[in-house]
């Protein structure tokens, strides 16, 4: 027969509600209390029954992955981290894909509600609007987002410092002698994007004010990178330097740039944002700004776990360093002071 919670409390010399606060971590018991439970589970070769559990909690051992694309290789890098946590922990992960698609986006997250999960980690398509922030309130689970969290402040946040890492890119081409610079970004507006772009015409202006931003937009992919350089170069063949708000999206202005007989970083010099691992192998390899998706991943987790079990939490929010990484993917056009920057791996 399989061991109950009632075996470990005749064991431990406890009451049944004792051993199962200390197996669920909640509050009330001891330390000692806890270590003589979870001591006395060991012995017993306890398993823990899931399915009871959820239909005590309402919820599952399980939580949700809600992603723009995972074609992103920065996504993949986050889901590695979430994942990693969540097992540690005896979590699963459902993983869901939006398409870059708001609507597909909130479909998935009503799925994983009907799953009972414990938690979400979400990374939303473009700025939620009154409406989804109020469903996503009313399904009272815990929620972290990897968008700035602005006017909805209920929700734990992870990101990185995007504002900074636009300025990184923009001080650097700039200072290289890059006057005449294309922005590729999104075509929705995303709190996210935002920042890296207002960050980025702050660190052009920092250094030069007679710099020239151009900013296209289109899908945030490698096709829609691949599209929106081969517009770029079309609308202003001056352009000396193309930042791209993620390196998916540098990928396919590369892919157009080679395409239309011209090189980087002699003709173009390409910086990115993320340095997911294909950012140093591609050729030339990419120079990029570092965000650490694999720690984001596991820091998300860790907030959901927390706030799981307990009600009444305070939402947490994590902001992550952003690194310039120099590779072989940018010029000088002139002499220029030396920026400060890690060579890539």
């Amino acid at each position: 027969m399989p061991v109950t919670i009632t075996d470990i409390a005749r064991e431990a010399g406890v009451t049944p509600s004792t051993v199962s606060r200390a197996l669920n971590g909640r509050y009330g018991i001891s330390a000692a209390v806890r270590e003589r439970v979870l001591a006395a589970a060991r012995n017993l070769n306890y398993k823990p029954n899931l399915v009871a559990r959820g239909l005590v909690t309402g919820r599952s051992q399980s939580l949700g992955l809600l992603v723009s694309d995972i074609r992103n290789p920065f996504f993949a890098e986050v889901a590695r981290g979430a994942e990693d946590e969540a097992n540690a922990a005896g979590y699963d992960v459902v993983l869901c894909n939006s398409d870059l698609d708001a609507g597909k986006q909130m479909a998935y997250f009503r799925s994983l509600l009907s799953k009972r999960v414990a938690g979400v980690l979400m990374n939303s398509v473009a700025a939620l609007n009154q409406r989804q922030l109020q469903e996503i309130r009313e399904a009272a689970i815990p929620v972290v987002t990897l968008t700035a969290s602005g006017r909805h402040r209920f929700l734990s946040t992870v990101i990185c410092d995007n504002f900074r890492g636009g300025y990184l890119a923009g001080e650097y081409l700039a200072r290289l002698g890059h006057r005449r610079v294309a922005h590729l970004t999104s075509l929705r507006r995303h709190p996210v994007l935002a920042e890296r772009a207002r960050g980025f015409a702050k660190g052009l202006q920092s250094v030069s004010r007679d710099a020239e931003l151009l900013i296209f937009r289109g899908p945030h992919n490698s096709r829609g990178g691949y599209e929106m350089a081969h517009r770029a170069m079309a609308a202003a063949p001056g352009i000396t330097a193309i930042f791209a708000a993620n390196d998916a999206v540098a990928f396919g202005a590369m892919k157009a740039i080679f395409e239309a007989g011209l090189r980087v970083p002699d003709d173009i010099s390409l910086i990115g944002f993320d340095d997911v691992e294909l950012a140093a192998i591609v050729h030339p390899p990419l120079t990029t700004i570092r965000q650490p998706g694999y720690e984001m991943g596991r820091a998300a987790v860790e907030i959901l776990l927390r706030q799981a079990d307990r009600e009444g939490v305070l939402p947490e929010h994590r902001i992550f360093d952003v690194e310039l990484i120099e590779r072989q993917s940018c010029r000088a056009l002139q002499e220029s002071p030396a920026v400060g920057c890690r060579q890539g791996r």
